[in-house]
């Protein structure tokens, strides 16, 4: 075994998902575009905003139980009160954090384990917290996984920092489309060696911004471009922190004739350009 690459579920050699922040109504129109497409998204709800009626530009638990987890999207902590962890001591954003997760999951009935920072989240701490300690407090209430923002890039990389997860751009950077082409056109598999490694599209925004910008039809070509893909899965970001979280667990032989999958979910990878599965509790014998 020369090379060995992670392969996203069925083989496939890319992953595309979706962040949107705020649960605002103008979200439901968001989902139905996903769906069109073909395309999951992670909806970052601030649990202490959610109003008790409809209106007001804000969705209700119910709203969002039968649009946003009825269509199989992903809800996520984006804070109680919507405070930025680097702005306050770390008491009170892990407050905040919890707060937001015991409430979403009391009033939604699921698990809830990803996030977005709010507001300015880690890019600055001028509230007496660090990122260590964000990092050590969200990884202690059961958050796995934060969206951070402020580097949008075409590297189409997983994150090194599942706590510092930046996306690929907001779907206002001017080179957003252009970096949705590449990736839709990117051949993994046609790429030599060490560069076969999976690529992941992460776009994300606040879906009243195209309310107030009146460019649905941003949406519109990005998803248009992203989604149908042949070889992309198309996940919410807790599915594919779920994924390469058990690939990381896969238990090979000292030698690299054999590995086995101790995880509960069917994996994918490649070595030396042939791809290879293993379903959970299953050893195989890799060949050459």
């Amino acid at each position: 075994m020369v090379f060995l690459h992670m392969r996203f579920p069925g083989g496939k050699t890319k992953a595309v998902t979706l962040s949107y922040d705020d649960g605002v109504s103008s979200d439901l129109r968001l989902a139905e575009l996903a769906d069109k497409y073909g395309v999951k998204c992670a909806f970052n709800i601030n649990s202490g905003l959610v109003p008790d009626e409809p209106g007001g530009g804000k969705l209700t638990y119910a709203q969002i139980k039968e649009h946003l987890l009825g269509r199989g999207h992903e809800v996520a902590v984006h804070g109680e009160l919507h405070r930025a962890p680097g702005a306050f001591p770390t008491l009170i954003g892990l407050r905040d954090a919890l707060n937001c997760r015991e409430q979403l999951e009391k009033n939604l009935g699921v698990m809830i384990r990803g996030m977005a920072y709010p507001n300015s989240g880690i890019t600055r701490f001028t509230g007496g917290s660090d990122y260590a300690a964000v990092r050590d407090y969200l990884g202690s209430i059961g958050v796995v996984y934060a969206r951070s923002l402020g580097a949008d890039n075409d590297s189409f990389r997983l994150p090194e920092d599942w706590f510092r997860w930046i996306p690929t751009a907001h779907h206002g950077n001017p080179d957003a489309p252009r970096w949705a082409r590449e990736f839709a056109e990117l051949r993994v598999n046609e790429r030599y060696g060490d560069d076969r490694w999976p690529r992941l599209f992460y776009l994300w925004g606040h879906s009243y911004e195209f309310d107030r910008d009146g460019n649905w039809d941003l949406l519109e070509e990005l998803l248009g471009v992203l989604g149908g893909l042949p070889d992309a899965w198309y996940a919410t970001g807790i599915a594919i922190w779920s994924y390469v979280t058990a690939f990381r667990s896969l238990v090979f032989s000292a030698d690299a004739s054999f590995v086995y999958n101790p995880t509960l979910q069917e994996l994918w990878f490649e070595t030396d350009e042939k791809l290879y599965s293993v379903r959970p509790g299953e050893t195989v014998t890799i060949s050459g």
